[in-house]
């Protein structure tokens, strides 16, 4: 059974709309939003935490009842005026004898939903065109008008609403459609006489309404606009994304070249006998082999991959379709997939050119492991559109170039042949490859003539070609910073030597004055932030002499490295450590040792490649806790320039199954892409336990993938692996076989020659800390307490007599308001040796020098 409307109607809340329409804030026009914000902040203590989409439905209900009500009303004076209009015409045509009006068919109401705009615009026809009908002289004899030819009504428009076309007979032709706006078209051809001014009347008439309409139209623009600050905008800006949305990627021509790409040499010419096809595809139809679809570059964030794919376009001058992966992505079931095949139909029209897909991994995941239907789906359909390029004979001319840093989370079917046919990986660069993207970027820098790229090349390991940008940016802050300054410190400079000439000149206590103003400037030198607003807030140009004097010097290059990271450390992984050959004492042979292991095939390639020699070696340092072996490592990785992975054995140990394999592959992967880059294990007894016939667990495992990534199928070219460990006897055997790690360095404990050269490194030569005249390092280093010391306790030995000195001096400070220097003297010596006692006891020691012995042989 259907309710009424206005039977579930809020009383108070329709006396309430009725109040407003009636009052001076409602127009002509009606806006419901603007009337129902307009209840809510009258009524804010009832409506004000209302939803306000809620409310404006229920105050549109209320409204669309007092219309119906409204709208009876108006009926019932309309249908009583036109009665009385037909009448009082009647009597007239009786007394005249002249036709009916046509203007009476004006008089209808053309909708039945009456708002305040039909009701103006009824009004304003009834007042601008009472009577209709020419007049005309008496002497003519008066002609009956056409009859008016009604149009029949359209059932297209709602219930309630009505169309009504007919033909004046001025000729003009009205549309009177429910929005209330009215559509004159002249069809007659010789309008003259009486019909002309018919038309004139007309036109006046509309032109009325029109300013009228414009009028009000305005005044609610003005208000809505109050109301509603905000919302053209926004409706503007959404819009133009749904516009910019809705277009597919365009094509466009980039500008870079090889020129601009440094550092890849060997890539570009792999990538060269790739693009052969590209431009001359009849040598692969003649030998009727299928030409390489496309291929697929891979490497750490920042190392080119972008660059280079414009650069293949814009060296052959191809055009080229860039998407990212994610522009692919849609909401709506099968719209991604749509979207591909959109994009390679856009390619294979615009043949020849280059289709590059960029993080190309987050739309083809590993389809076993999707965790939605929508992502297997759109790997499926990749694959299909890859595969229809080899079928269509006009499309030897697309090349698909994708981009990814993560390649092993790609699906294995897209890296077959016939898709991504080739690989190739932009690692981080290595020294002569950085070496030329310094001088590829600073070709248009102001730089010195004899600027040392080979010197800045060595200072940037880890870095890539968009570390090595920034660094550039960086250096030329530093440069327009420091000649700024140097200016404004110039100028101050004369400023206050022409007034201490002048004060001179007076001869006045010239001595005091210029003694007072040098004081005052040092007091008070001008605040470093305040002269940089100075400089921004002065809108003149600079001088050409100062121009003139920038140019961006090593210095300015050096202090930049300090503020730009490389992309290897923000990993959090790869590390250049900061330990120094100056800060180990002693243990000269295994320095050598490490030298010719490491530092040597790193600065001298062409001599090891000459002798054959191109597996790195392993270097395993062994000895007692405590003798350097961590600090040898980090020295030789800082001392070669190399990036240092430090990995503590069992960190890479992980409870779930296969877990613990995957951080060792991914240690060595990391190390491929930073290479050259030495690896140090730590403990290296926790992570490869000698293996038996019985056990069976993640151990292991973790030695077995540990043995196949240091020699296994994949060559590790310039990844040099360093372990320490104490106890090199419960070492798996095969770790230590040639090919791994196959030089054992023993760092024992320090004879006492070395004891002296490890004291003399730790207190600096004596000043740091500060000795007194009764310390002798080389009665301490021959000592009997000194028996059986670490280079660790000989540290620590160190660090205790400093703070005996220190709780000395602090007790001094309780009775003496003075306090004097701070310096080490024997009695704290001989105290500190009675705390620290050494770390290795002598069973310990037999041990040690039982596999000393061992190692010899």
């Amino acid at each position: 059974m259907r309710s009424r409307p206005g039977r579930f109607v809020d009383p108070r809340l329709k006396q309430r709309v009725k109040q407003y329409l009636a009052s001076s804030k409602c127009g002509q026009y009606v806006d419901i939003g603007i009337l129902a914000s307009d209840l809510q902040k009258t009524y804010s203590a009832e409506y004000g935490r209302r939803k306000r989409n809620a409310f404006r439905i229920q105050v549109e209900k209320v409204f669309g009842i007092i219309s119906n009500e409204k709208e009876h009303e108006d009926l019932a004076v309309l249908e009583a005026e036109h009665v009385a209009k037909r009448a009082r015409q009647q009597e007239k045509n009786e007394t005249t004898g002249s036709a009916t009006d046509d203007s009476d068919y004006d008089d209808y109401p053309e909708d039945l939903s009456t708002n305040h705009m039909n009701s103006s615009l009824l009004s304003l026809y009834k007042k601008g065109n009472p009577d209709s009908v020419p007049t005309t002289p008496k002497n003519e004899p008066m002609e009956t008008p056409p009859p008016v030819r009604t149009a029949p009504q359209t059932s297209t428009l709602s219930p309630g609403t009505r169309v009504e076309t007919r033909i004046s007979e001025g000729g003009w032709f009205i549309d009177k459609t429910p929005c209330g706006k009215d559509f004159f078209i002249d069809l007659s051809e010789d309008g003259e006489g009486d019909e002309k001014k018919l038309i004139s009347e007309k036109s006046t008439e509309f032109s009325v309404l029109e300013g009228e309409r414009k009028k009000t139209k305005g005044k609610r623009a003005k208000r809505k606009k109050e109301e509603f600050p905000d919302v053209d905008g926004e409706i503007d800006s959404i819009l133009l994304k749904e516009k910019v949305r809705s277009k597919g990627p365009e094509l466009y021509r980039p500008s870079v070249k090889f020129e601009n790409v440094g550092g890849n040499d060997e890539t570009l010419k792999e990538i060269c006998k790739m693009l052969i096809h590209v431009r001359h595809p009849e040598v692969y139809n003649h030998l009727g082999v299928v030409p390489p679809r496309g291929f697929l570059l891979h490497g750490p964030p920042g190392c080119g991959k972008t660059l280079l794919a414009q650069a293949i376009a814009g060296e052959l001058e191809l055009p080229m379709l860039k998407v990212a992966a994610t522009e692919m992505v849609s909401g709506v079931s099968g719209e991604s997939e749509q979207k591909l095949r959109e994009l390679f139909q856009q390619a294979v029209s615009s043949a020849p050119c280059v289709l590059f897909i960029d993080e190309i991994d987050a739309i083809t995941p590993k389809r076993e492991v999707a965790s939605k239907d929508m992502e297997r789906r759109i790997v499926a359909q990749f694959l299909t559109c890859m595969d229809d390029l080899n079928n269509v004979a006009a499309t030897t001319q697309v090349l698909v170039i994708g981009a990814t840093n993560r390649p092993d989370s790609l699906d294995p079917a897209l890296r077959r042949a016939g898709r991504f046919d080739r690989e190739i990986c932009l690692g981080i660069p290595d020294e002569a490859a950085r070496e030329k993207i310094l001088q590829t970027l600073c070709r248009k820098l102001k730089l010195p003539e004899s600027f040392d790229f080979h010197h800045l090349a060595r200072l940037t390991p880890g870095y890539v070609g968009a570390d090595l940008m920034a660094l550039c940016r960086e250096a030329a802050m530093c440069t327009v910073n420091r000649v700024l300054i140097k200016s404004e410190k110039q100028k101050r400079k004369h400023i206050h030597a022409g007034e201490n000439t002048a004060e001179e000149g007076i001869g006045i206590g010239t001595d005091i004055l210029v003694g007072e103003d040098t004081r005052q400037l040092e007091l008070l030198p001008k605040d470093e932030l305040q002269r940089l607003l100075d400089l921004l807030k002065k809108q003149d140009p600079l001088p050409e002499e100062q121009l003139q004097k920038l140019c961006i010097e090593m210095n300015d290059f050096i202090v930049a490295l300090s503020s730009v990271q490389p992309s290897a450390k923000r990993e959090g992984f790869v590390t250049i450590p900061d330990v120094t050959w100056a800060d180990i004492g002693a243990l000269e042979d295994v320095r050598e040792e490490l030298t010719m292991a490491i530092l040597a095939p790193v600065r001298n390639p062409e001599q090891f490649k000459a002798l054959g020699l191109t597996t790195p070696a392993g270097v395993l340092l062994a000895g007692p806790p405590g003798c350097g072996k961590t600090l040898l490592a980090k020295a030789v990785a800082n001392e070669s320039g190399l990036n240092f992975i430090s990995v503590k054995g069992p960190e890479l140990l992980n409870m779930y199954v296969g877990e613990s394999e995957r951080a060792v592959r991914q240690v060595f992967q990391r190390a491929r892409n930073s290479a050259p880059c030495v690896i140090f294990f730590d403990e290296v007894d926790a992570l490869c336990p000698r293996r038996s016939d019985h056990e069976s667990g993640a151990s292991v495992r973790v030695v077995n993938q540990l043995l196949t990534e240091m020699d296994g199928l994949e060559n590790r070219q310039q990844v040099f692996i360093m372990a320490a460990t104490n106890r090199p006897d419960i070492i798996d055997p095969a770790i230590l076989r040639p090919g791994r790690l196959d030089k054992t360095l023993y760092v024992g404990l320090p004879p006492p020659e070395d004891r002296l050269a490890i004291l003399k490194t730790i207190t600096k030569d004596g000043t740091r800390p500060p000795l007194d005249i009764d310390v002798s390092l080389e009665e301490i280093a021959y000592s009997q307490h000194c028996d059986c010391y670490t280079g660790a306790d000989l540290s620590a030995l160190v660090r205790e007599a400093s703070i005996c000195a220190l709780r000395q001096e602090m007790a001094l400070w309780n009775t003496q308001s003075k306090k004097g220097e701070i310096k080490i003297s024997r009695k704290h010596f001989e105290e500190a040796f009675r705390k620290v006692k050494s770390s290795v006891s002598k069973k310990d020691q037999i041990m040690y020098e039982e596999l000393h012995q061992s190692l010899c042989r």
